[in-house]
């Protein structure tokens, strides 16, 4: 068989395994988490999450809301050289993002195993 021939048929195989693969893990939604920022905002947001004080007095300040927290916990940038820091048997992560102004804002979370804690709200 000509290498042509052989060429074509691994490329049809391709394609078709492709688009099986594709869309058996549409159906079952999974994630390809595997770069850090991204488990770590997973393992965040797979964890119920309560609010500090500091927080909810931010949040009455309105240049925050909670759903640029939700957003900046699914879309941000992990700042690894000043996370991963124990504090109150967890972990402090810091995550960069931005609020509905566009406004560079940063959330500092404490990951616990069981929940997570947003402990502040900075702008940048």
């Amino acid at each position: 068989m000509k290498f042509k021939f052989r060429f074509a048929y691994y490329l049809f195989g391709l394609l078709l395994g492709s688009m099986f693969l594709a869309f058996f893990f549409k159906e079952k939604k999974t994630e390809f988490c595997y770069l850090p920022n991204c488990r770590v905002l997973k393992d965040l947001r797979s964890k119920p999450i309560t609010y500090s004080d500091a927080t909810t007095a931010k949040f009455a300040e309105k240049w925050v809301s909670l759903e640029d927290i939700k957003k900046t916990l699914q879309f941000g940038d992990v700042d690894f050289s000043k996370s991963n820091v124990p504090m109150d048997k967890g972990k402090l992560y810091i995550v960069e993002g931005r609020n509905a102004n566009n406004e560079d804002i940063i959330v500092e979370v404490i990951n616990y195993s069981d929940r997570v804690i947003v402990k502040d709200v900075k702008k940048e």
